[in-house]
C-alpha cells in the first residue's frame, strides 16, 4: 500500500489516537502511589486492597469480550468514545468515594473503559493509517508508556499540595480532551463512497469532509475482504481454532506476566537477593519500566517494514527475559542494573502483539475480533503472574521457585514464536 502524508486528510483521527493511548494507563497508576493517603479517609481492608490490586489486568480481559460486541453495535468510533467517557466517569465516581465499596465500583467503571480502549485502538489504527500502521502503533504504544509514568510521578505532590481527591479527579480531563477528536470525527464525518450501507464497525476507508484513507476503489475491495470474513458474530468462536490468535494471545500473555509479577514483586526481591536499598529497588523498578520506551518505538515499525521479523523479534524478546531472571537468579548481586534492564526489555512483546494484531487480519471485523481475542488471554495471563508469584515466595520463603516458574513462562513463547514466523493472517486460518 502506498503511504500518504500522515496529516493528510486525517488529523482528527491522529490526535484522538494519540490523546487516547495518554489516557489509557491513567486509571491504574495514578491511584496506587497514594492509596495510604486514602486509606487515612476511608478504610481499605486487604480484601478491598486486593480487589483494587487484581482490578486492571481482570477488567481488561473481560473487556476484550465486550468491546468487540459494543464497537459491532454502534460503531467503532462510538465505542471508542463510550471508553473515553467510562474513564472520566470512573475518574470522578472514586474522586469523590464517600466509602470503600464507591470508589472500588469507580475504579473498575475507569479499568472497562481502558480495556475497551486497549482492544479498540488496534483496529481504529487500520481504519485511518492502513498505510503507516507501524509508526502510528510505536507512537501509541510509546505514549501508554508515558501515561504510566507521569501519573506515578505527579501523584503525590498533587495530592500534598490538594489532597488525594483532586489528585485522582485531575485525570478525568486527559480523558474528556481526547473525546474532543472522536467527537468532531463522527460530527464531520460523511457517509463511505459505496453503493451499499456498511455497519460502521466494519468499514475499512470513510471521509471526513474529504476522502479519509483511499477512494471508492479502495473502499470497494476493503468491503470485498469483509464479504469473505466470517459473520462478525462467529468470529470470536472461530478465532479459538486460530493457531495465529492463539501464538498473539501467548505472547501478549506471557509479556503482561511478566510485567505485572515485576511491578508487584521486583523491588522486594532486589532487596532480599541482590541486597540493594529500598531506594534503589525503586530506582531499579523505574528502570525496568524505562525500557519499554526503545521497543515501543521501534518495534512496531520493524515488524511492519520486515514481515518475516515477527519470528526473530519473539526470540530475541524471550532472550531478554531469560538472561534477566537467570542473572537474577544465579548471581543477583553482581549486576542488578543489566538484570533488571534485561527483563524490562522483555516486554518487547507486547508493542510487537499490538502491531501483529493488524498484520495478521485481513478484514476489518477481523481486527476487532482478533484484539479482543488477544487481550482477553493476555490479561488473563497477566492476573495470573503477581498471585503465582506471591504464593510461591510465600510457601518456599524465597526466589529460586518464582523465578523458575517465570523462566518456565518464558517457554510457551517459542512455539508462539515458530507460529507467528510464518506470516499468516488469522483470515487464512478461519
Amino acid at each position: 500500500m502506498t503511504a500518504r502524508p500522515l496529516w493528510a486528510g486525517r488529523t482528527l483521527a491522529l490526535l484522538g489516537v494519540l490523546l487516547v493511548a495518554l489516557s489509557l494507563r491513567t486509571p491504574v497508576a495514578a491511584m496506587s502511589p497514594i492509596l495510604d493517603r486514602i486509606g487515612r479517609d476511608i478504610p481499605l481492608d486487604p480484601v478491598v486492597l486486593g480487589i483494587i490490586g487484581a482490578a486492571p489486568p481482570l477488567a481488561f480481559a473481560a473487556s476484550g469480550l465486550l468491546a468487540p460486541s459494543l464497537a459491532r453495535r454502534i460503531g467503532l468510533e462510538q465505542a471508542l468514545l463510550a471508553s473515553l467517557v467510562a474513564m472520566a466517569a470512573g475518574h470522578l465516581v472514586r474522586a469523590f468515594a464517600p466509602e470503600a465499596l464507591v470508589l472500588t465500583l469507580g475504579s473498575v467503571l475507569a479499568l472497562v473503559g481502558v480495556g475497551v480502549g486497549n482492544v479498540l485502538l488496534p483496529p481504529v489504527v487500520r481504519r485511518y493509517f492502513p498505510d503507516r500502521v507501524g509508526l502510528i502503533t510505536s507512537l501509541y504504544a510509546t505514549l501508554m508508556s508515558v501515561s504510566t509514568a507521569v501519573p506515578a510521578l505527579v501523584a503525590v505532590p498533587v495530592a500534598d499540595a490538594a489532597g488525594w481527591r483532586v489528585s485522582l479527579a485531575m485525570w478525568m480531563l486527559v480523558a474528556a480532551i481526547a473525546a474532543v477528536p472522536w467527537v468532531a470525527v463522527l460530527v464531520r464525518r460523511r457517509p463511505p463512497a459505496i453503493a451499499e450501507p456498511v455497519d460502521l464497525a466494519r468499514t475499512g476507508p470513510i471521509e471526513l469532509g474529504a476522502v479519509e484513507l483511499g477512494d471508492a476503489q479502495a473502499a470497494a475491495t476493503e468491503a470485498a475482504v469483509e464479504h469473505r470474513a466470517p459473520p462478525p458474530r462467529r468470529l470470536g468462536i472461530r478465532l479459538l481454532r486460530s493457531p495465529t490468535a492463539w501464538a498473539l494471545g501467548v505472547i501478549f500473555g506471557s509479556s503482561s506476566l511478566g510485567a505485572y509479577a515485576s511491578f508487584a514483586w521486583l523491588p522486594t526481591l532486589l532487596v532480599d537477593q541482590a541486597r540493594v536499598t529500598e531506594a534503589a529497588a525503586g530506582a531499579l523498578l523505574a528502570l525496568y519500566a524505562f525500557m519499554g520506551f526503545p521497543a515501543g518505538l521501534l518495534v512496531p515499525v520493524i515488524a511492519a517494514r520486515f514481515p518475516r521479523s515477527a519470528g526473530p523479534l519473539v526470540a530475541l524478546g524471550g532472550a531478554f527475559f531469560v538472561v534477566g531472571y537467570l542473572g537474577l537468579l544465579l548471581a543477583p548481586g553482581a549486576a542488578p542494573v543489566l538484570w533488571v534492564a534485561s527483563a524490562g526489555s522483555g516486554p518487547l512483546l507486547f508493542p510487537l502483539a499490538l502491531v501483529l494484531i493488524n498484520l495478521r487480519s485481513d478484514a476489518p471485523q477481523t481486527t476487532v475480533a482478533l484484539s479482543g481475542f488477544v487481550q482477553t488471554v493476555g490479561y488473563l495471563l497477566g492476573a495470573v503472574g503477581p498471585f503465582v508469584v506471591g504464593i510461591l515466595h510465600d510457601a518456599t520463603d524465597g526466589w529460586t521457585v518464582p523465578l523458575v516458574f517465570l523462566l518456565a513462562v518464558v517457554v510457551l513463547v517459542l512455539p508462539a514464536g515458530a507460529v507467528l514466523a510464518r506470516a499468516r493472517t488469522v483470515d487464512s486460518e478461519l
